[in-house]
Parts: structure tokens; C-alpha cells; sequence
């Protein structure tokens, strides 16, 4: 069996999964429930500034009927008093002794302040400290959160007034409501962060409700912008994690990664482990489902990793890391085609429109009989007597650019497959080509002279 255990810049647990800072680690009841369930760790509910929250705090993204595929939440730090968090982090710490417990902090930009909350924090034995520099509402507005995470000389002048005071290790919580994440990564290295984590929420307004016309949450008839997490997200978070595990700075530093954003499924864990993250933190779908999502992540992960000859989670972390590159380094000679499966297929033709209306246009409709379709085929047609004389679809491959979206809308797993096909062309990247003919990638004639040459047609 896999060995799930993890030792993140000094900090051991016996698995990678921790609660994000948020709700569920509001207090030390939470905590001492979720450590329970098998939660390897858990960073505490933000501490600091006081502050006061309001009512009806959160907005929920529901799409295709499935709920809470995003939240968006205008919840400050902790509301709790100060004293009775440092309290229960102590207490919780020694009655689990094997159990990552990190505190995460934010206070003013002020070096005083700084060092007063982490020497409470040190008292309290936790393992480590997150600075909290990614809250996009309400405590931005104060000059913290975000408001620090998006300068990088205020990103690295906070986390030295941190690091200069404590033994234990920093971890730097990043934003992701900023145009490149490596300035601020850049910036908690100088200031001599031990490790960094992302991403904290996007900024966003998730609706607004069309009976009603308010902005959604409404809190007594006004909105604002709230943090947007949960399974939506987590495309921009592997994105921004690749741009850090291939940033030759953070290369060179060698401080680990604690990823988040949408963690749902142990699959979706094995992906941020893949791309380069050293511990995982969840926090919406435990919202969703509860502490007990604890056993279907450690388990499905063990299974996966035993599958796949993985022996610990060292073995995992970075292997796809080399695959990640620029379109500039994209083989422009790779070809794949899609194909249609006839015995999966259940001729609903979304294929069909998504290529003819948005794509290439080509995939036709062909009749039982052969007989290609008159294009103006209504594909909505129902009902058992239709759906045996349906026509099906087909891909013309020679006109077929491999763009995949016909894959994308198939509601069929399998259905259509995407396969690599000889293309005839030159293996070349756009980088080198731009190198040997700079012509070709400057000047329309010239591109078009290249593209005869090579046998490249677009109709």
C-alpha cells in the first residue's frame, strides 16, 4: 500500500490532504472532528485584525443541475476573539501531536504587528505559519489580503517582517487576482518564505437574480465582489501552479508547493500532485460533502498510486512537469484526427453543430443508406420510429484539423477519441521556425508560399 505521508518544508502529516484555511477550520472543535475523520492537516481560519462579518455570506454556481460547482463567499478572517483561537490551536496540537497543524495569518502591514501575532502563534506549538496575502474582499480594502499579494515589494517586505522573528517554517498564500504569479512568488522567496501556496480566491460577482434584479448574495439589498473557489477553478490553479514548478527562480529556490483550487475528487489531487504540488488543500467540497470526503481522497489516491507503482507521494509530485511548455514550442507537425465510434454513438449530433456552426465543418450526417444529409437536417428530432432511420455522424478526416471540440460536447465517454495520424508535414516548432524562415512567420505571402511547400490547407 502507498505510503501517503508527507514531510512539506518541516512540516510531516500523515497525508497530503489538509483543510484550506476557511470554515471549516474555524475553530478547535472543527479541527479535532475533521482529525478524526483522517484529515493530515489543517491550517487554521485566518487570525488577526478584527473584524466583523455579515449575513448571508456565500453565492453558489449551479450548472447542468449539479450544485455548488462554485462559491463565491464575502466572508471576512475569523470573527472569533484572538485569545480563544490561540487557545484551541494549542490545545488541538497536543492532542495531535502527528497532525500538520499551520496557523494563517494577516494583519496590518506593520512590522510590529507582525511579530506581536506570530509570537502568539509560536506559543501555541503549531507546526507553521501561512501568511494570508490572497483575501480579495473586505480585508483588501484595509491594506491587507490581496492588497499585499498584488504588490510584490509589499509581498516581500511582510514576509521578511516574518521570517526575520520566527523559527517556524512561512508558507506565502498567493492571489491569483494578478496579471503574473511569479512577481509575487518572486517576492515571498526574497523575503525568505520556506514554502508557498496557491491559489486563494478570484475576485468575481457570481449573478445576479433576474426576479428579483439584485446581485447575488444579497445582504439587505446591495452586493459586492466576493473570492470564487471551488470545482471551476481548479483549471486556472494548475495553470498558475505550472507557471511556478517551471519558473526557473522557484526552480532554484527548491521550496515546496501547497496547491489548491477546486480539489474535489482524489483524481482531481493526483492532477495537482502531478504538476508539481507538495500537500493539498481542500476547502468547497468539504462545504459540499463534509469531513468524511476524507476517506473516498486517501483512499482513491492510495489505489491509484498502488496501480501505477507509485510508492510514496515524492513519486508523484513534478512527473508531469515536463510536459508543460509554450506554443512556441509546440510540435506544428503533430496531426489528430476525430473519430466517431458507430457502436457508442447515440446520434444526437451535438458533434454535428458544434463542428458545422463553430468549427471546420467536417463532420457530415450520413442517412442509412449513405446518403449524405441535406445539411438543414434538424438533429432534434426525437422518438423511437425517428431515432432507428437517424442519420450518423461522420468525419471527414482529410478535412478534420484535430481541434477536439467535437470530443468536448459528445456526452458519450469514448464516443469519439482523438487519434494521432501521419500528417506529412515538417516537424517543427513555431520558435524554430521563426529562427530558420522569419519571413514565414512575419508576412502573410510568405506564409502562404510555406504552406504550399509543406502541403498545409485551410478551407
Amino acid at each position: 500500500m502507498a505510503d501517503l505521508s508527507i514531510n512539506f518544508a518541516g512540516i510531516r502529516a500523515p497525508n497530503p490532504f489538509w483543510l484550506a484555511s476557511a470554515p471549516p477550520t474555524n475553530s478547535g472543535a472543527q479541527i479535532h472532528r475533521a482529525f478524526e475523520y483522517g484529515w493530515g492537516g489543517a491550517v487554521w481560519k485566518t487570525i488577526g485584525a478584527p473584524v466583523l462579518n455579515i449575513s448571508n455570506r456565500y453565492g453558489g454556481l449551479t450548472l447542468g443541475g449539479q450544485r455548488l460547482q462554485a462559491i463565491n463567499n464575502v466572508e471576512l478572517i475569523s470573527d472569533r476573539p484572538l485569545e480563544v483561537n490561540l487557545r484551541e490551536i494549542a490545545e488541538v496540537k497536543r492532542l495531535w501531536p502527528d497532525r500538520a497543524v499551520i496557523v494563517s495569518a494577516m494583519v496590518d502591514a506593520d512590522p510590529q504587528a507582525w511579530k506581536d501575532i506570530v509570537m502568539m502563534i509560536e506559543d501555541t506549538g503549531a507546526d507553521g505559519i501561512e501568511l494570508n496575502y490572497g483575501c480579495p474582499q473586505g480585508m483588501s480594502e484595509r491594506g491587507m489580503g490581496a492588497a499585499v499579494g498584488q504588490v510584490p515589494e509589499m509581498c516581500e517586505l511582510n514576509t521578511h517582517w516574518v521570517t526575520s522573528v520566527t523559527r517556524l517554517p512561512v508558507i506565502v498564500k498567493l492571489t491569483p487576482n494578478i496579471t503574473r504569479i511569479t512577481d509575487p512568488a518572486h517576492a515571498a522567496l526574497a523575503g525568505g518564505a520556506h514554502a508557498l501556496s496557491l491559489i486563494n480566491t478570484i475576485n468575481s460577482i457570481m449573478k445576479v437574480d433576474l426576479d428579483t434584479l439584485q446581485i447575488t448574495p444579497s445582504i439587505g439589498g446591495r452586493g459586492t465582489h466576493g473570492g470564487y473557489a471551488g470545482p471551476a477553478v481548479k483549471p486556472i490553479a494548475l495553470n498558475m501552479l505550472s507557471e511556478l514548478v517551471t519558473d526557473p527562480q522557484v526552480i532554484r529556490s527548491g521550496v515546496p508547493i501547497s496547491g489548491m483550487g477546486g480539489i474535489q475528487t482524489w483524481r482531481d489531487a493526483a492532477e495537482f500532485l502531478l504538476l508539481g504540488a507538495g500537500s493539498l488543500q481542500v476547502c468547497t467540497a468539504v462545504m459540499h460533502y463534509g469531513y468524511r470526503l476524507i476517506d473516498d481522497l486517501t483512499d482513491g489516491l492510495s489505489r491509484w498510486m498502488d496501480d501505477h507503482g507509485f510508492q510514496t507521494i515524492a513519486d508523484v509530485t513534478g512527473r508531469a512537469v515536463s510536459q508543460v511548455s509554450t506554443f512556441g514550442q509546440l510540435d506544428l507537425g503533430y496531426q489528430a484526427v476525430a473519430r466517431i465510434n458507430p457502436d457508442k454513438c447515440i446520434q444526437c449530433n451535438l458533434c454535428y453543430a458544434a463542428c458545422n456552426d463553430t468549427a471546420h465543418q467536417c463532420i457530415d450526417l450520413v442517412a442509412p443508406d449513405g446518403v449524405r444529409v441535406n445539411p438543414g437536417f434538424d438533429p432534434r428530432a426525437s422518438g423511437k420510429e425517428v431515432a432507428l432511420g437517424r442519420p450518423t455522424p461522420q468525419v471527414r478526416e482529410s478535412d478534420c484539423v484535430g481541434c477536439a471540440l467535437c470530443a468536448n460536447v459528445c456526452p458519450v465517454d469514448g464516443c469519439i477519441e482523438m487519434v494521432s495520424v501521419p500528417s506529412g508535414r515538417p516537424h517543427v516548432t513555431w520558435d524554430e521556425l521563426t529562427a530558420q524562415r522569419p519571413a514565414v512567420t512575419q508576412t502573410w505571402p510568405a506564409m502562404e508560399t510555406y504552406r504550399e511547400e509543406t502541403g498545409i490547407e485551410i478551407h
